[in-house]
């Protein structure tokens, strides 16, 4: 009985010993991220929005699923990208232009594998109220969730970073040390704690620990790159940000901000930008020269475009 306890008390052990195991040890080896949705296309349909398969060590993750209920479909069929074996999903924030395509995808491929984009993971205050001026809600999400979820699938909020897959994460919301705004109109959104300005609190990016360092994908961004990548940095003891692809939401931004963005971004040292979406072509220019970065290690993005662990980036035709 003594040697039965001895031997549970070390298995109990052990078994504590991983799960506080420091997170910059849980590491990707092989990562693959491949954009199929974003406004340039060498091949397949652009639009305005956003979408990425992430594959890490023979599993994968969908990071939001465009605009329109097709797009993703579409260009994922092109690219011989096949969804049917990706259970995880991560929506990045309530937007349409980047959960437009989830109710599509899960009902197409659940025909060929019923846990397949069966469970989408989602930062506190996704799911909150944004009242239109006319009374009308202003979050689709809001309808989305129990057609999705009659659909056989399952919403995961995360209020902090949270790992969905072995070296995988989300970041859940993120705390904005610094005054970027980067987010557009003057919607409201519903919190706990009454009706505020909608700064999309629920903005979230994937972070993935790599053996080469951290690669951080966002959908826009709108919590700001830097905060972004200093919440990042402080999580994974101030590990080097290998890569960043995404959007940046600086398409609007005027010369001073993304100057100070590039400053800001350079002290992490980043060696890869795919900057896609809301980015602005001009934006990923400015902040490749500033960053000091080339044609080979930033690029704007396009569907279809990649980013290979030990390769680099695969930027397709239109962007090399």
């Amino acid at each position: 009985m003594k040697k039965n306890g001895v031997c549970w008390l070390f298995w109990a052990s052990l078994v504590f010993a991983q799960a506080q195991a420091p997170l910059e040890n849980r590491q990707v080896k092989h990562l693959k991220v491949t954009i199929l949705s974003t406004m340039l296309a060498d091949d397949g349909i652009g639009e305005w929005g956003f979408a990425a398969l992430v594959e890490a060590d023979g599993q994968a993750v969908l990071v939001d699923t465009g605009a329109r209920p097709d797009t993703v479909l579409s260009n994922a069929r092109d690219l011989r990208a096949d969804l049917s074996q990706v259970r995880e999903v991560v929506l990045t924030h309530f937007h349409q232009d980047h959960t437009g395509g989830l109710i599509a995808l899960r009902v197409e491929m659940k025909k060929r594998n019923a846990a397949a984009l069966s469970r989408v993971h989602v930062a506190t205050g996704l799911f909150y109220s944004r009242p239109l001026p006319d009374g009308s809600e202003g979050n689709s999400m809001v309808a989305v969730r129990p057609k999705y979820e009659a659909a056989g699938g399952q919403f995961v909020e995360h209020a902090r970073l949270a790992e969905v897959l072995p070296g995988v994460f989300v970041t859940g919301p993120i705390s904005r040390k610094f005054p970027e705004r980067n987010w557009s109109g003057t919607g409201k959104v519903r919190t706990p704690t009454g009706l505020v300005e909608d700064t999309v609190p629920d903005d979230q990016s994937v972070v993935v620990n790599t053996t080469e360092g951290l690669v951080v994908i966002t959908g826009c961004g709108h919590a700001g790159i830097v905060n972004i990548l200093t919440a990042t940095s402080d999580s994974f003891g101030h590990k080097p940000i290998h890569a960043i692809i995404g959007g940046l939401h600086l398409f609007q931004a005027k010369d001073e901000q993304v100057e100070w963005t590039a400053d800001k971004i350079k002290g992490f040292g980043v060696g890869y930008l795919i900057g896609a979406h809301c980015t602005g072509i001009e934006s990923l220019y400015r902040l490749r020269n500033r960053i000091g970065l080339d044609r080979r290690t930033a690029v704007v993005g396009a569907v279809g475009a990649s980013f290979a662990s030990g390769e680099g980036i695969h930027p397709g035709r239109i962007a090399q």
